[in-house]
């Protein structure tokens, strides 16, 4: 497999993703913090990603390069397996001078802990494709699962430290033997935003979603919870999708079925800035995440709640522990059952009539935000980490 990169001497640091970079969902906003501190203290380096036809497969910034693994590979598995392959070759021209290689999934972590190597390997756990993809993928064989595990496994276990969002996902990498010193917690981050225009296609009164719209981020049940607030007239749900207008057919389905979709506004793939203003002037936010195994077991780190809190917006959200971490029943909005389309219904009810409420919660919500969840302090977590397992700055 050929190898382009910009020549010259090798990098000190290496970012890799099987993640398209950049893109609209929340963990490119992530990867891009996280890798813009990784370079800023090592002075640039490789951020490796997932591309397609309209991203360049190459680009040179300066002393940062971004290669972009663009092959179409139409089985998840098979494409994964091809990306681990080309990761190693990228790395492959840095193995003399490579300190630290950052990644976020086995398929990433692999070549980057492989026997000989000189650098330090920090995995960064957001998922674990084990779980996950028992639900993005239900056909997935139990024995593919199980050999993914596996590889997880391995991958946590040479890796020289583990970096999780939240505590709930710190326990899962626990269950895999990994001891509690390697790994530490750096929490996703939000900027506080300065006074955002109202869209010019706004509604008068709306609730929003921001996101993407796999299963487990509960729109169905969000669909259902406000089928039951029809009465409150000129009320709009607005659905600020990642994901392009073609994955979301089977809910927009679902919202005709309940009579409720002349009634929701979409908007698809939209920049990070524009987000932030139909979150900026929303009554109320919604995160109806669901209570399987992939938010339970495997937990998750919305950036959807923080980011809705960093807008001063009251959010009603689901129970889960991954979001108790962030936010306080009645201090930031209210946390109701997971699953219960008429609790979210009433929780929602509740905040909009009583708006004097709502904007107090929404006002503690961004307080919250500036006082321990800003994208700053996870990265002087971030910086604290790679000080531990790399301490030299030559």
């Amino acid at each position: 497999m050929r190898v382009v990169h910009g020549g010259g001497a090798g990098h000190r640091a290496a970012y890799v993703a099987f993640d398209r970079f950049p893109s609209s969902k929340g963990s490119a906003v992530h990867i891009a913090q996280m890798a813009d501190e990784l370079f800023t203290r090592f002075g640039g380096g490789l951020l490796a990603v997932i591309g397609g036809a309209d991203l360049p497969r190459y680009q040179r910034e300066g002393t940062r390069e971004v290669a972009r693994f663009d092959t179409p590979v139409p089985n998840l598995i098979d494409r994964a397996e091809a990306f681990s392959r080309w990761v190693a070759g990228h790395l492959e021209p840095h193995r003399d001078t490579l300190e630290v290689c950052h990644v976020r999934d086995p398929w990433s972590a692999l070549p980057a802990v492989a026997d000989g190597r000189r650098h330090r390997v920090l995995y960064e756990v957001n998922g674990l494709p084990s779980i996950e993809m028992a639900h993005t993928w239900p056909w997935a064989a139990p024995g593919t699962l199980a050999k993914i595990r596996d590889l997880e496994r391995f991958c946590l276990e040479r890796s020289d430290a583990v970096v999780v969002p939240s505590a709930v996902i710190g326990a899962a990498v626990r269950r895999f033997g990994v001891p509690e010193t390697k790994i530490h917690l750096v929490p996703n981050g939000a900027e506080v935003p300065g006074p955002a225009e109202r869209p010019v296609d706004a509604p008068e009164r709306y609730i929003v979603y921001v996101g993407a719209l796999q299963p487990w981020q509960g729109l169905d049940v969000l669909m259902r919870a406000f089928a039951r607030l029809a009465d409150l007239d000129g009320l709009r749900l607005v659905v600020c999708a990642s994901v392009p207008e073609r994955r979301a057919k089977p809910v927009r389905r679902l919202a005709e079925r309940l009579g409720i979709a002349d009634r929701v506004d979409w908007r698809f793939t939209l920049p990070h800035s524009e987000v932030a203003a139909w979150l900026a002037h929303a009554e109320v936010s919604v995160a109806p995440l669901t209570g399987c195994a992939r938010n339970l077991d495997q937990g998750c780190a919305p950036l959807k709640v923080i980011e809705s809190m960093a807008a001063g917006v009251p959010v009603v959200a689901s129970d889960l522990p991954a979001v108790r971490e962030l936010m306080a029943d009645g201090v930031h909005g209210r946390l109701v059952p997971a699953d219960r389309p008429a609790e979210l219904a009433r929780a929602v009810r509740i905040l909009l009539e009583y708006p004097d409420e709502a904007a107090a919660m929404g006002r503690r919500g961004r307080e919250r935000v500036e006082r321990g969840l800003t994208w700053a302090r996870s990265r002087a977590l971030l910086a604290e980490v790679y000080r531990t397992i790399a301490p030299s700055d030559r």
